[in-house]
């Protein structure tokens, strides 16, 4: 019975499959796929999906160009026919100040937080429970005005010629008598949660 093969047979042999097709991939991975591969490898890392590799290449190479793009710029302001590594370190360099900021010393951090520690918190002035803003500021306070006007009793008078004529010249009263004439509404505002008398 050679067709015949056990339950451990299937799954050394899928093993020995999944090994040799493994090492087969790794042959026909290109040598910086193999470098990241090691450096997830050192790391740690185990398990990652396959794009993994693929974005760090990406990342890689778009940095390697960045740099050698300004260390060729950094050799022709200079006047040279070539780059040297003086340009490599200067790109580099500016690569790295502008890139990746660095966090401040611990010391700077320390001080900042004993300054700002320095000034105490304020007072809660509520009671217990959540605090709610001014009333006049909330929802709930009487939002409305009535406009009542003012009652003006004016004696009535019998004009006289002479009081006739001198309207009739003079039409357009002064702005301060039209003033006088006109009534200030009063405001008047209600709170809500009054009761209703039964």
């Amino acid at each position: 019975m050679e067709g015949d093969l056990g339950g451990g047979d299937v799954t050394a042999a899928a093993a020995a499959a999944a090994a040799a097709m493994a090492v087969e991939e790794e042959e026909v991975m290109p040598r910086d796929a193999r470098v990241v591969k090691e450096l997830l490898k050192s790391m740690g890392v185990t398990e990652y999906e396959p794009r993994v590799v693929h974005q760090f290449l990406e990342v890689w190479y778009r940095y390697v160009s960045d740099v050698l793009s300004d260390a060729q710029v950094y050799s022709e302001h200079a006047g040279k026919t070539s780059m040297d590594p003086d340009d490599l370190k200067l790109a580099i360099q500016s690569k790295l100040n502008f890139s990746f900021s660095q966090p401040p010393p611990r010391e700077v951090l320390l001080e900042l937080a004993r300054n700002r520690n320095k000034i105490p918190l304020p007072k809660s002035i509520g009671g217990p429970g959540i605090p709610l803003p001014p009333e006049q500021d909330t929802l709930i306070s009487p939002n409305y005005q009535l406009a009542i006007p003012k009652k003006q009793s004016a004696p009535v008078m019998e004009e006289t010629e002479e009081e006739e004529a001198a309207t009739t010249t003079n039409s357009n009263p002064p702005t301060e008598q039209k003033m006088d004439v006109q009534q200030t509404p009063q405001r008047v505002s209600f709170p809500l949660s009054a009761k209703r008398p039964k």
